[in-house]
């Protein structure tokens, strides 16, 4: 089985990179490893739904039979705790549009042609990851950190987390028609930028030892 894991930063992932085998570095964004009788590519993209588009586009292809995006999120919900791994089973660019007065647009309401949302139907790719609370998310150029943009946005969209890169890495599996998954782990609370209430080793942690349960899984 060969999978792609697909994050913006090595430093999301490194917990797991430690736990391959035979590492072997394909080029500046691409590196090749085994875990037992898995072969695992790890893209690292950058941060950004462009590069993420970009790259995982380029580098997908029918050798593989999944591809995982695993990174860190935000949460809108002060219910999900920091720390908390989910599966992102729907992702919207929540950008993707026009503003008219203090109304915003979206594709639809233009009539303008484009993927706004994009909803993973690939299935069950593992019992563990199907043990994940399914949420859904937008995906942004800039997180939120003012009061009123927060409410606006979920008033708009209702949505449960938010990251720079999802929809991006979604929207590149579905046109290349491979399975996917985006997991991602809690951080912190959507609010007014506050690095004090980040857990971001705590949300890397659990992020890293649940995606391996998942390949151990397989």
């Amino acid at each position: 089985m060969k999978i792609l894991i697909v994050s913006a930063t090595k430093f999301e992932v490194n917990p797991l990179i430690e736990q391959m085998e035979s590492a072997r570095q394909i080029n500046g964004e691409l590196l090749s490893c085994k875990y037992k009788n898995l072969e695992i590519d790890f893209l690292v993209t950058g941060v950004g739904m462009v590069a993420t588009a970009y790259y995982t586009g380029k580098v997908l292809n029918e050798t593989y039979d999944g591809a995982f995006n695993l990174g860190i999120c935000g949460s809108f919900n002060s219910n999900l705790e920091t720390g908390t791994v989910v599966n992102v089973y729907e992702d919207c660019f929540s950008e993707l549009g026009a503003e008219d007065g203090d109304a915003f647009l979206l594709l639809e309401d233009l009539n303008l042609q484009g993927v706004q949302k994009v909803k993973n139907d690939s299935g069950a790719l593992s019992i563990e990851l199907e043990k994940l609370p399914k949420v859904n998310g937008i995906t942004v150029n800039t997180t939120h950190g003012n009061e009123k943009s927060i409410e606006e946005i979920i008033s708009k969209f209702h949505p449960i987390v938010e990251s720079m890169e999802g929809a991006a890495f979604m929207f590149a599996c579905e046109n290349e028609r491979i399975p996917y998954a985006q997991i991602r782990a809690v951080s912190n609370l959507v609010e007014r930028r506050n690095k004090a209430n980040w857990n971001i080793p705590l949300a890397i942690k659990n992020l890293n030892d649940t995606f391996l349960k998942i390949l151990d899984s397989f």
